[in-house]
């Protein structure tokens, strides 16, 4: 785990591709892609069925590392139309009481009102504002940034290719700190990923073997 300040807060990053905001108590994730899955599957394409179990125990486990009292995702909460995997959902967020699950909508979260009110999600608008961060699932274009608020967003998968002494490169998941927005890594286990453009005064770090390092 590595920690990152950013606009004056402290995050904690997690290698099972989530941020927890210390001072709020917030677990930050980003494309959890949950029935992904189910939706290839129903299209003939061969997935494994335990993808979404995956995501579960992750989610879990992150609740046991850190005890949130917010559970705030980043857009892209379920891949596509309604399949069993939701109801596996609501049932995790109804184990849970204690805590705030809450959704900033992605592009991908299509599913009528009550699926979210049968799952206790908190459904907020495309942009919010907590403390000194403006959270949304895209990143901001420049006419939508908040003055004074430094945006969190998911959507773009970020990687970063690294290169050893031969040329030979590997892409590997990241946390993406630039100027104007932090963009988390997508949680879900069958997602793919963007390479970012890595600027200099970027803080940049990579997921790799359970481990978060920093890289630049």
């Amino acid at each position: 785990m590595e920690s990152v300040f950013v606009a004056g807060e402290k995050l904690l990053l997690h290698p099972d591709r989530a941020a927890f905001w210390l001072a709020r108590k917030m677990l930050l994730l980003a494309d959890l892609h949950l029935g992904k899955g189910a939706h290839f599957r129903r299209a003939g394409i061969a997935v494994p069925p335990l993808v979404s179990n995956v995501n579960f125990a992750r989610l879990e486990g992150l609740i046991e590392t850190f005890s949130p009292e917010r559970i705030l995702l980043l857009g892209d909460l379920f891949h596509s139309d309604h399949n069993h995997v939701w109801g596996a959902f609501c049932d995790f967020t109804a184990s849970h009481p204690s805590i705030r699950f809450e959704l900033v909508p992605g592009n991908h979260d299509v599913l009528p009102p009550h699926c979210y009110d049968e799952a206790r999600l908190v459904y907020h608008p495309e942009i919010i504002v907590e403390g000194p961060f403006s959270l949304s699932h895209h990143p901001l274009e420049e006419e939508q940034r908040l003055p004074g608020k430094y945006n969190l967003c998911g959507h773009v998968h970020p990687c970063v290719k690294l290169l050893d002494r031969s040329g030979r490169g590997m892409k590997l998941p990241s946390f993406y700190f630039g100027q104007h927005e932090g963009i988390l890594p997508a949680f879900g286990e069958f997602t793919g990923c963007a390479e970012v453009k890595v600027r200099p005064g970027d803080q940049v770090f990579v997921l790799a073997e359970d481990n978060v390092l920093a890289v630049g």
